[in-house]
């Protein structure tokens, strides 16, 4: 072998390529589990006409957990019990999701069984909670945290209160990716994956629409002729 060609492909060897995926929208929709169970803690907390529905939480999907307490509890006192009444709300959802789950977009882990066939590693980033991500794998008992599981790595703004945008390279730096994309639904992931310097991926089957001329997938099924173009 020459040495132009052997230099070509150690140096794709060491490449290592990630497509780092949002969850509500885009993975999954959890919203009328969520929308049940933070209603149970409402009630509990004492607001007994008060409840939450599934166009509630949709509305609020991708928002940090602080934001969407004061977006659907303007009603509790800002403060202690706005923050109490958030936390009971992401505990319970944490343990129903974990029971109950979601619905599931059709053809998730086959095309990520498939992608990861193809060399690509899998990711997961969101402005969920702590335990929720955890929550949606264990439910579909799904192994992840070693590069040999269909799940490479997790992270969330619920375990370091980071933004979209610098969990996304955090992961990104922490798995030593050379290339990645961001695969999300709604404006503002967008905007957090082009802030992080990454390519982004529409799913326009999810939650919201976006204002860019981006690649897009109508169903998950289609990012395995999508993700090739888009990083290669």
């Amino acid at each position: 072998m020459k040495k132009k060609d052997a230099a070509q492909a150690t140096a794709k060897k060491d490449m290592k390529k990630g497509i780092i995926f949002d969850m509500d929208g885009t993975v999954w929709d959890s919203s009328e589990n969520v929308a049940g169970a933070w209603t149970v803690k409402i009630r509990e907390a004492g607001y007994k006409d008060k409840f939450v529905t599934r166009e509630d939480i949709q509305s609020v999907m991708g928002k940090p957990m602080d934001v969407i307490a004061d977006l659907l509890f303007p009603y509790a006192p800002k403060g202690k019990k706005r923050n109490a009444l958030r936390a009971a709300c992401e505990n319970y959802e944490n343990e129903y999701l974990r029971a109950h789950g979601g619905i599931l977009y059709d053809g998730v882990f086959e095309t990520w069984a498939k992608l990861k066939e193809m060399g690509y590693h899998i990711y997961i980033v969101s402005n969920c909670q702590a335990g929720y991500i955890e929550a949606f794998l264990g439910y579909y008992e799904i192994a992840y945290g070693h590069e040999e599981d269909l799940v490479e790595d997790i992270e969330c703004y619920g375990n370091n209160f980071l933004q979209k945008d610098e969990n996304i390279r955090l992961l990104a730096e922490r798995n030593h990716l050379t290339e990645a994309c961001y695969v999300g639904d709604i404006q503002s992931d967008y905007d957090a994956t082009v802030k992080a310097g990454f390519p982004f991926i529409h799913a326009t089957y999810g939650f919201g629409s976006i204002n860019a001329e981006v690649p897009v997938i109508r169903s998950f099924e289609e990012l395995t002729k999508v993700v090739p173009e888009v990083i290669g």
